[in-house]
């Protein structure tokens, strides 16, 4: 079996756990987000796609803030320290500055740095991607919203990289992105 595929297969398995466990809102999700970003990491650093390569530096650390953010004590017992919530009107136009400046960074490091022959986007679905990864540690609704916009993206893009089983992964996380955005929606009207 070649490293491609292998690669591919390992980070379909940790992929699909780690979706099922972010639907449940389950706080394990974190502890596979910390090992799949190795395996992803390889896979994209391998096959030229540079930008999401260095995303899973980014996956890495955000995934211990994620966790350190999600399993902090309660101060009262029987209260939650983070709830699942709709993201503040004051801090989208924050996302949105982040965003852009992160992808203009990112694009201009892959044209002048790299050889990459998809920089606008690789560093567009990097960019949605770190917005995404900290709206989900705040455990705000329309992460899936925006991860729903990176894995659209991303499809297109892996099948032209010919990482087919890993654009498979994600028109799944495509679909499972709109069933999580309903799951937490009626987790905050319950």
């Amino acid at each position: 079996m070649d490293w491609k595929l292998t690669l591919q297969i390992v980070g379909v398995i940790l992929g699909l756990l780690y979706l099922y466990l972010e639907y449940r809102a389950n706080i394990w999700l974190w502890v596979v987000g910390l090992i799949m970003p190795i395996v992803h990491g390889t896979l994209y650093y391998r096959s030229g796609l540079y930008a999401d390569f260095s995303m899973q530096l980014y996956y890495i650390a955000a995934g211990l803030y994620g966790f350190c953010s999600w399993s902090r004590k309660p101060k009262k017992k029987g209260t939650s320290v983070l709830k699942i919530g709709y993201t503040p009107r004051t801090v989208w136009p924050v996302i949105g500055a982040i965003y852009v400046s992160l992808h203009a960074a990112i694009y201009l490091l892959l044209v002048n740095f790299t050889d990459s022959t998809v920089p606008f986007w690789d560093s567009f679905s990097t960019a949605l991607c770190i917005v995404a990864y900290w709206m989900l540690s705040r455990k705000y609704v329309e992460q899936w919203l925006v991860w729903l916009a990176v894995d659209v993206i991303t499809v297109g893009l892996y099948i032209y990289k010919d990482i087919p089983l890993t654009a498979c992964l994600y028109a799944l996380y495509s679909a499972l992105a709109i069933a999580g955005y309903l799951r937490w929606r009626r987790a905050i009207e319950a």
